[in-house]
């Protein structure tokens, strides 16, 4: 791939993903530019990501039935979905759970990556289950006086 230069606005747009960790969707990246670069479009915005993400500079965070979101973060990490809200996070573990791709063997492939993602429940999705079963548990307690 040809050198592919820093624009001011792929500087930004990296610049804006790198500051949260809240593993922004292109949309709502596109809300945080926008409120520095006013005239940027979406469609700028979804074609520069992809273009850092061909760079090596952000990664892409694929899953199945999900948005695509982002990350500026790019040294070796998961990352854990609630499977409630849909929140992202990084888990940095190290490493000796982690499979090597050189043990790997699948016949007819060549393995070049390997993704691990977790499934989970977030701290306030687990707050708000928790407080919802008080108030069943409450309401039940009344019924039958």
């Amino acid at each position: 791939m040809p050198k592919t230069r820093m624009t001011n606005q792929r500087r930004i747009i990296l610049e804006e993903l790198r500051k949260v960790d809240t593993h922004p969707t292109v949309d709502e990246l596109y809300t945080i530019v926008k409120a520095r670069m006013p005239h940027i479009s979406l469609g700028t915005v979804y074609r520069n990501l992809d273009l850092l993400a061909d760079m090596g500079e952000v990664l892409k965070i694929d899953s199945a039935g999900n948005m695509r979101r982002f990350d500026g973060r790019v040294e070796p990490h998961r990352h854990v979905r609630c499977h409630v809200c849909g929140r992202v996070a990084d888990v940095f573990t190290d490493g000796k759970d982690e499979p090597g791709i050189g043990s790997l063997r699948v016949p007819g492939f060549r393995i070049t990556t390997v993704r691990v993602e977790y499934d989970g429940i977030c701290e306030e999705c687990e707050r708000k289950s928790a407080a919802a079963a008080d108030e069943t548990q409450v309401a039940n307690q009344r019924r039958a006086c």
